[in-house]
């Protein structure tokens, strides 16, 4: 149960460039990033509570302080590869603000890789594959350090999923305190 505490000091901002912050992790050899603005924690692995009847890569929930969240694996959200979880397997907690409000999610990431700042005319609209491949949750690709960085729109990415935008499973659990499968009492 280890928390990766890091604290972000200084932004673009304070030196005058107009960059925006990601933060970047990988997903086996691909870096992706998120904008550093909507991370609130990153925590090492451990084990999440199963939650039946949900897509492979749910993994579950995990009571942040009080506060049950659910856990995405994003390899598996991506049809990546499997890979086995080591130390240095992370979840990156993540705010996600959707058309029914805010909620803290979070995301198993093999590392957290770095903080880039990156401006906005350095990034690069994500190429059109045709209508078989949804891009629409890639909000541009970024050069950086001689490689390239996949930069997610997470919002988006968790909006064109229907597990979170037609059933609110984890929030009908909260209220539930996760103590009974009971149907709600109608009034």
């Amino acid at each position: 149960m280890s928390t990766i505490t890091t604290e972000f000091t200084g932004t673009a901002a304070d030196s005058g460039l107009s960059t925006d912050q990601y933060l970047t992790f990988l997903l086996g050899q691909e870096e992706y990033g998120v904008d550093i603005l909507r991370v609130q924690e990153i925590k090492g692995w451990e084990r999440a509570t199963e939650i039946p009847n949900t897509p492979d890569y749910i993994r579950g929930v995990m009571n942040l302080r009080g506060t049950v969240i659910p856990i995405v694996d994003l390899r598996r959200r991506f049809d990546l590869a499997a890979a086995d979880y080591t130390n240095t397997t992370v979840v990156i907690v993540l705010r996600i603000e959707g058309e029914t409000g805010a909620r803290t999610m979070g995301f198993v990431v093999d590392a957290v890789s770095d903080v880039y700042n990156v401006a906005p005319e350095n990034v690069q609209p994500a190429p059109d594959f045709g209508a078989r491949v949804n891009t629409q949750f890639i909000k541009g690709l970024a050069a950086v350090d001689e490689k390239m960085v996949i930069l997610l729109d997470i919002d988006r990415l968790i909006g064109l999923d229907a597990v979170f935008t037609t059933f609110d499973g984890v929030d009908d659990l909260q209220r539930n305190n996760l103590s009974s499968n009971s149907p709600e009492e109608t009034e």
